[in-house]
């Protein structure tokens, strides 16, 4: 055919030939795209998983000096009453503890965060209205967001050194004030010291003698330490403030308060009471190596860079140390989370590139270096683009995003390799001039490179519409994709086109030698120069060109030549013959039916051969936790011995790993393995997962492990060393220990939760213990530890008031509460000023009569009577009696209803699905009282959940691809063989699972299955569309009208040639998407940064984002390398049946 009858039957695409004729605006553009993108890379905050906002709601409710049950019944369940109206509620728990209530009430993700918080706030509101609602609580419930990012520490700042812990205290103070100066930090904790306190330590025979009562006392104090504004005065013409000064500056002017005065009896606090400032009870240790330190916790504000307050609080670190705190002051930051943030990032950055340079290398081959460049410009162009636009809505750089472009890089030159090669081929084939090719050549495919994109982005929809708090962790996932392939689009068809038609050229200029000799040489010399002047990335880049120049001239040149020369050309007659084979006499019916046998044969090897299933992927620790639980009751000093005995038998563990030599130590203490072993006892060491605890826990501790960077391990499997440390720190009586590695990804509860409900709590804690102790009679395999989330046996001393005779005393309830709890617990009346600091003033009784439970039982109620005017002295034992008695610790209820929890994580090496289903299959053995109800929630719950919801977007992403294709096709018969290729590409995946014994990840597998949908169709569809393309032109040639049909022989020959012609794009998709994500799935890190900086590649195998990210990475590629044959052998094959087969229906005989 001749150009001008084939452009006769060519179509131009408006927007690439409005492009083209402006190609200027296109070049402005270009160079927006490339500044707007970089900027926006720069600056976009870095985390190593986005940000979950969960629309959970916390309220807090103190009621001192009442038992958990009475919790429960007077704040939780008044409370959780009204708050159950609100509609949008997913989930409502809450915990009673002794004189404390906390309700969590997690919303459904369609309800934002502050319309959750309003709602619960006016419930709140209406319930403290109620009558029966306790009026005399000491502070109204604290409703507030809960921010599972700000609750977790960033950073742990350790002091230590020959100091007395008020000196290292203050300079730890000195580094709070100054990083919560930072916009990124939310709220910075000093630990392992205790705060002082002004303390009014009473003498009870004293005060009673005098019939004075600690209302008196606070009263007095209340009325002294006061400073009051008495407002202006206008004096001389000036106006001058009046104010009242009071406040205490010292103990002395404490102890000169008068308590009491009748006549001219003067009673000073002195007289019954000594006046102390020193230190309150101890509530935290702190140690790091086992010595003692003063510990700085920072935590990061929502939303904000991570790696920039990093390095800000490390520059507030530098400049203390040289402007205010002693040399040998030791400061370590430990548990830096932007360290894991800044080597995931580096890892992902670095498998782009690599990625990138994979992906060149083979357009280099298939297109030549002039034509791979054309193509190669998507990649950056695309991913620029896409940084602006993620960039302009707020999203942070986390590895969601960062995997999503690796996931893209093969798929975004798909369209450019379709633009290019087929420009390319009309004008080396048909002779056209660049501009012309570009005009007709984009015409020509823009249509189906827009209809496979757009099923490409029809797959991975349904994902950003995933519900619940997996959904919000992976929602960036798909977004980053659509928005990439988008982008990639618009490059193929805005950009491409304009390059292509000025630049591209069928015979390449020959370089000469010495031109290219002087070129190289050049630029070798200036890079050298630029190393030597500190510029040794630019200088690197200037030597790798130079030397990438020889390279390209002596031998890719040459190879690109014989490649396609030699190769192409062969490969392309023996796959034109092989597909001439595929269609003699009954061959197509056994490739068919052939196919179809495999995809029932990779379900049977799937089920005989079955991969462990795992919801999430099991990474390498980090950093190992061990949380220590001692009876409650347990006093601090009891608890912090026996965190030393673990302290010990860990840090003598960890010596194994010790490197004397000093060479190549990336921890600490010559260890090569281990950066840090912290304690902390006391406050803040509950576990972060389980939410916020107001409670005290001196009966709590916790020791965390941090490990060196993947590289560094020299091997190590960190899971080995968990493994370790959980059979080390055994065999303690009376003690829980759990260890627990950090945790990747969102919370979804423990891999072996099991909920007990019912209405009689001590009937639930039975059954809760008798179920425990019937599941460890099975010596199941792979539990490490089943614990009761309700602590039993916790002391308490009851006190029950007998109302007849405390009413004939005119003696009240909470008056007999508040002087117990005065007496023993004490009373914050006032506030100390020193300066900036504020201290708590605080009455209570001599150490002598608080820990005495007589004298506390005898101790008088001093009050004056109402009905006579004269003061009152009654004993507490007269009306009331004590007795030693132990209850729960807790009361738990889920969704109004009384819940209790047995949890254990699963040890390493079993499967926890396994170990679950062994469980239940157990459980159907026990006898199970009536009103108690049984069910397997935490992990179980979200993966079955998860699983069906995959299953369901699956099925909704090949149906969206299906309505896409009929209206590009308008047809019924060919979205069915296109659709049909997605399924059968199912078969590379299960058989790759299986001959390779690889995990089914639950999440991360089938999520790759949905891109598999959407990256296998691509092919499919353009092989179609242009082969119905060649049957149109080969009618035009024949002469026959636009329905008429052609014979089979035609039809075969048209199905060649179309496939042929196709082969090149075909396998240059397939080879570029598996190439980009090859680097991921086998875990080959280059450090190409560190490469040109100082010549150091740091080439290692692992890590943590192979770990995470490694099955969908071979998901795809074993879909891929199915469905590409698929796509060249089968879908030809199945057109051809199903022409044959309307033939046969219409009678045609061909």
């Amino acid at each position: 055919m001749g150009k001008e009858k084939i452009k006769g039957i060519m179509k131009e695409f408006s927007l690439s030939s409005a492009s083209i004729k402006n190609r200027m605006t296109v070049y402005v553009i270009t160079g927006i795209i490339l500044i707007a993108g970089v900027s926006a890379y720069i600056n976009m905050p870095r985390e190593s998983f986005p940000e979950v906002v969960i629309p959970q709601i916390y309220v807090g409710t103190p009621y001192p000096g009442n038992s958990a049950a009475d919790i429960e019944k007077l704040i939780t369940r008044p409370l959780e009453k009204e708050i159950k109206s609100i509609s949008g509620i997913d989930k409502m728990t809450s915990t009673s503890v002794q004189g404390y209530s906390t309700i969590f009430i997690e919303f459904d993700f369609s309800i934002s965060p502050e319309e959750a918080l309003r709602k619960v706030k006016d419930k709140v509101d209406i319930a403290k209205g109620n009558p029966d609602f306790p009026n005399d609580l000491p502070a109204d419930p604290n409703v507030f967001e809960m921010n599972m990012s700000e609750m977790m520490p960033i950073l742990n700042i350790n002091l230590s050194g020959d100091y007395s812990v008020d000196q290292l205290k203050e300079y730890a103070e000195y580094l709070e004030d100054k990083i919560e100066m930072l916009p990124e930090i939310t709220e910075v904790d000093v630990r392992g010291v205790t705060e002082k306190e002004m303390k009014v330590n009473v003498d009870l025979a004293k005060m009673e003698a005098m019939q004075i009562s600690f209302n008196d006392i606070a009263g007095a104090i209340q009325q002294e330490n006061i400073t009051i504004s008495g407002g202006d005065i206008l004096n001389d013409d000036l106006r001058r403030t009046v104010r009242v000064v009071g406040d205490f500056k010292n103990a002395s002017e404490l102890e000169d308060v008068t308590v009491k005065q009748e006549k001219f009896d003067i009673v000073y606090l002195r007289d019954i009471a000594e006046v102390v400032f020193e230190e309150a009870e101890k509530t935290s240790y702190a140690r790091e190596y086992k010595k003692p330190v003063v510990m700085v916790d920072v935590k990061k504000r929502a939303g904000e860079n991570l790696i920039n307050a990093s390095e800000s609080i490390n520059k507030i670190i530098e400049e203390a140390k040289e402007n205010v705190i002693p040399d040998d002051v030791t400061i370590t930051a430990t548990n830096d989370q932007s360290d894991v943030t800044r080597r995931m990032v580096s890892e992902l950055e670095n498998s782009i590139i690599f990625g990138m340079l994979l992906v060149i290398l083979v357009l280099l081959f298939f297109l030549g270096l002039r034509n791979a460049l054309f193509v190669g410009v998507a990649i950056p162009l695309s991913m620029f683009l896409s940084m602006f636009i993620l960039g302009a809505v707020g999203v942070t750089l986390n590895m969601m995003v960062l995997f999503s472009l690796i996931l893209a890089l093969g798929m975004l030159v798909d369209n450019g390799i379709v633009v290019v090669e087929n420009i390319y081929r009309l004008m080396d084939k048909e002779g056209m001039n660049p501009i012309d090719a570009a005009k007709y050549g984009v015409g020509e495919v823009a249509w189906p490179i827009i209809a496979s994109t757009a099923t490409t982005l029809a797959a991975f929809l349904p994902l950003a519409v995933w519900p619940g708090i997996m959904g919000e962790f992976m929602f960036w996932l798909p977004i980053t994709l659509m928005t990439v392939l988008g982008s990639s689009l618009f490059v193929a068809l805005v950009i491409n086109p304009v390059l292509t038609s000025v630049l591209m050229k069928v015979e390449e200029k020959k370089t000469s030698a010495k031109r290219l000799a002087i070129i190289g040489i050049s630029l070798i010399i200036m890079g050298f120069i630029l190393r030597a002047i500190d510029s040794k990335s630019l200088g690197s880049l200037l030597i790798v060109g130079g030397i990438l120049g020889f390279l390209n001239f002596y031998f890719l040149s040459p190879a690109t030549k014989w490649f396609q020369g030699k190769i192409l050309p062969n490969l392309e007659d023996r796959y034109n013959n092989f597909l001439g084979y595929t269609f003699r006499k009954k061959n197509p019916l056994w490739f068919f039916f052939g196919t179809i046998f495999f995809l029932f044969f990779s379900f049977i090897m799937l089920g005989v051969l079955p991969p462990k299933v795992i919801f999430f992927p099991l990474g390498q620790p980090q950093y190992v936790n061990i949380f220590i639980e001692a009876p409650i009751g347990t006093d601090i000093e009891q608890t912090n011995e026996i965190t030393k005995e673990l302290e010990i038998r860990i840090n003598d563990y960890i010596t194994k790993f010790d490197d004397a030599s000093g060479n190549d130590i990336h921890g600490t203490e010559n260890n090569f393995l281990v950066k840090s072993v912290i304690a902390q006892v006391g406050e803040g060491t509950s576990d972060p997962s389980q939410g916020p605890s107001m409670a005290n826990t001196p009966h709590k501790a916790r020791i965390t492990v941090s490990f060196v960077e993947f590289q560094y391990r020299r091997g190590v499997m960190t899971s080995d060393v968990m493994e370790e440390i959980r059979k080390i720190v055994k065999g303690i009586p009376g003690i829980q220990v759990t260890v627990d590695k950090n945790n990747d990804g969102p919370p979804v509860g423990k891999p072996i939760n099991i909920e007990i409900t019912g209405d009689d709590y001590d009937e639930l804690i039975a059954q809760a213990e008798n179920i425990k102790g019937f599941i460890n009679g099975k010596n199941i395999g792979g539990i490490e530890e089943l614990k009761l989330d309700v602590e039993v046996g916790k002391p308490e001393y009851l006190i029950e008031v007998d109302r007849k005779k405390a009413r004939r005393f005119n003696v009240s309830t909470y008056q007999v509460g508040s002087t117990l709890r005065t007496a023993l617990f004490g009373q914050e009346v006032s506030t100390f000023k020193d300066g900036e600091d504020d201290y708590d003033i605080v009455v209570r009784l001599k150490d002598e009569y608080r820990y005495d439970a007589d004298k506390l039982m005898n101790q008088r109620i001093t009050f004056r009577d109402q009905t006579n005017g004269q003061i009152r002295q009654i004993p507490i034992s007269s009306i009331a009696t004590a007795k030693k008695t132990s209850t729960y610790s807790s009361v738990k209820r889920k969704n109004m209803n009384r819940m209790i929890t047995i949890t254990s994580n699963v040890l390493d090496g079993y499967n926890p699905n396994e170990v679950v289903a062994e469980i239940k299959e157990s459980m159907d053995d026990y006898n199970l009282p009536e009103g108690n109800a049984i069910s397997f929630t935490g992990e179980q719950e979200e993966q079955a959940k998860e699983m069906a919801f995959l299953g369901n977007a699956l099925m909704i992403a090949v149906f969206l691809i299906f309505l896409i294709i009929v209206s590009q096709f308008n047809s019924m018969s060919t979205p069915i063989i296109i659709v049909g290729s997605v399924v059968f590409s199912l078969i590379g995946v299960f058989m790759g699972l299986v001959i390779f014994r690889m995990d089914f990840v639950v999440i991360m597998t089938m999520i790759g299955i949905i891109s598999l949908a959407g990256i296998v169709v691509n092919n499919a569809i353009v092989l179609i569309d242009y082969t119905n393309l060649v049957m149109e032109r080969r009618r035009e040639e024949l002469g026959m009208v636009e329905k008429e049909k052609l014979p089979v022989a035609e039809v075969i020959r048209c199905l060649m040639e179309g496939g042929k012609t196709r082969l090149r794009p075909v396998l240059l998709t397939a080879i570029t998407t598996i190439l980009g994500l090859l680097p991921l799935a086998t875990g080959m890190n280059i450090d190409f940064f560190k490469l040109l900086a100082d010549w150091n590649p740091d080439i290692y195998f692992g890590g943590d984002n192979v770990m995470f990210w490694g099955p969908m990475s071979w998901t795809v590629i074993f879909g891929l390398s199915f469905a590409t044959f698929l796509t060249l052998v089968i879908v030809p094959v199945m057109y051809y049946l199903l022409i044959r087969f309307k033939y046969k229906l219409a009678g045609f005989k061909g």
